[in-house]
């Protein structure tokens, strides 16, 4: 996908917000075109529909924060350093999510995935995509760590798919409580998971 123009710009960004922020099934074409300030017409020319809209708008928002990962995730990094990094990253984000909203976003890529995977094939396939493009990030992290002995792991991939989980499930946590509390543990709880204390002591 090219860059996109002002209105898909518009209708991208703002479709991406509302559902984060609220859900899928919530937010209409008419809200995302009344915030968006572009009319139906042009939502329609270049979205045959919401759910194409949503998975554009999820792509979009990806190749936007892929330079933020790619800075987080730089071999110039040490491994585990890196995954500090990425969990201070987790952590910072929603908070600023918070801060705008007034309450606890969660994982985008999870919120969607989860509420539409039984029911739109389209959009479960995207989210699963970007979850694991996440995932991958990790494992390269502790492919690297595992190389160094910083690590107690046995298989690099099914560790980073363990460690994905543990973080998306304290964000979850994090959303049904309204409450940042959970992902202040976040990096601890990493880390135990992976053996890193044990290995440095």
């Amino acid at each position: 996908m090219g860059k996109p123009s002002d209105a898909q710009e518009k209708l991208l960004q703002v479709a991406f917000d509302l559902i984060w922020n609220n859900s899928y099934g919530a937010v209409s074409v008419d809200q995302i075109c009344e915030r968006a300030r572009v009319n139906k017409g042009s939502f329609y020319h270049f979205f045959p529909s919401k759910a194409d809209l949503a998975v554009a708008a999820y792509e979009e928002h990806w190749r936007e924060k892929q330079p933020e990962l790619d800075r987080i995730f730089s071999p110039q990094v040490s491994p585990l350093e890196r995954l500090e990094r990425w969990c201070q990253y987790i952590y910072d984000r929603q908070k600023q999510k918070a801060e705008k909203y007034g309450h606890v976003c969660g994982c985008p890529y999870a919120s969607i995935g989860v509420e539409l995977a039984t029911q739109d094939e389209k959009i479960r396939a995207k989210a699963e995509e970007l979850v694991e493009r996440n995932i991958r990030y990790v494992e390269s992290a502790l492919t690297e760590a595992q190389r160094q002995g910083l690590v107690s792991i046995d298989d690099p991939k099914v560790a980073a798919e363990r460690v994905y989980a543990v973080a998306l499930g304290m964000v979850l946590h994090a959303k049904v409580r309204n409450d940042l509390g959970p992902l202040r543990q976040l990096q601890p709880t990493i880390m135990d998971l992976i053996g890193a204390k044990a290995v440095a002591a």
